[in-house]
This record gives structure tokens, C-alpha cells and sequence, in this order.
């Protein structure tokens, strides 16, 4: 019996080298869930990996109509941008291609504001989108509206 237990835990052991080994040779990055964390919503994917140029010297991203974007220190975004960040935006041709998890800016009574979308909904006025801040407790007391949004981040630079 003593033997077959040293066996399966070197059976074991072995299979988790090889399995790191064979995730090593990816180019491609997995994420791990050890602590068991639960899927959140997170951003579309806007700009396609055929849009992404890697060079020795540079790196290019085919984005028509893009803005830059520069943050303000309210915390609201904290830890996925803060006021030294930098973003590529975009405007969306219509609301249909904004999707939860995405991060909008949107002009309101109190400026720009930029968020993450919780819900899309449609109402007698269309759809619209409740957004919250990364780092706040509740959603933004407004709907919004499309003809509002300014534009939706598809790049974070830090």
C-alpha cells in the first residue's frame, strides 16, 4: 500500500512539471484561478489582433478614427486607470456594439465621466447603459444614452 501512494504522488508531481512545461512553450498567456475568483464582465475585444503590428522598435495599432484620452484623479477607476494613464477611444457606430464590461466615456451634467457598462437596457427612449466606476460602491444614478457617449477605451496605456 506504501508503495502505491509514493507512486501516485510522484505520479502527481510529474504531471504538474509537464502540464507547467507544456503551458510555458504558448505563446500565449493563461490565466490562473487559484483562489477561485468569479468571472467579472470584462471589455469587448475592439481592436483584432490582425490591427496589432509588433516591430523591433515600435508598436503600431490600426485603429481608424481613434482619440487619445487623459484621466483625472477621482479614483472612481482605480486600479485599472488612474489620472497617469493614457487610453485609445473610439466611437461606435451605434449602441448595439457597446456590450457590458466595455469602458465608456459619456458626457454628463458633471463633465466627462468614464466608466465601465453594468447593464444595457432598452426603454419607450431606446437603449441605454448603466455604468459604474471600477472603484465605486453603486452605479451612476443616470441612464445613458448613446447620443451621450463619447467614446469606448480599446487601449490602456500605463
Amino acid at each position: 500500500m506504501g508503495l502505491v501512494k509514493v507512486f501516485l504522488i510522484v505520479f502527481s508531481v510529474l504531471l504538474v512539471i509537464f502540464s507547467i512545461g507544456v503551458i510555458s512553450l504558448s505563446d500565449k498567456q493563461i490565466p490562473a484561478n487559484f483562489l477561485g475568483s468569479n468571472e467579472l464582465f470584462s471589455p469587448s475585444d475592439w481592436v483584432k489582433e490582425n490591427q496589432i503590428k509588433v516591430y523591433k522598435n515600435k508598436i503600431t495599432l490600426d485603429i481608424e478614427d481613434a482619440s487619445w484620452a487623459t484621466f483625472t484623479n477621482t479614483n472612481s477607476m482605480d486600479p485599472f486607470i488612474d489620472e497617469n494613464s493614457h487610453a485609445i477611444e473610439i466611437l461606435p457606430d451605434d449602441a448595439t456594439q457597446i456590450n457590458v464590461g466595455d469602458v465608456i466615456s459619456y458626457q454628463s451634467s458633471y463633465g466627462t465621466i468614464i466608466h465601465r457598462v453594468t447593464e444595457r437596457g432598452e426603454d419607450e427612449e431606446g437603449i441605454y447603459f448603466l455604468v459604474k466606476g471600477d472603484n465605486n460602491k453603486f452605479e451612476d444614478p443616470f441612464k445613458v444614452r448613446f447620443d451621450d457617449v463619447k467614446g469606448v477605451v480599446v487601449a490602456v496605456v500605463y
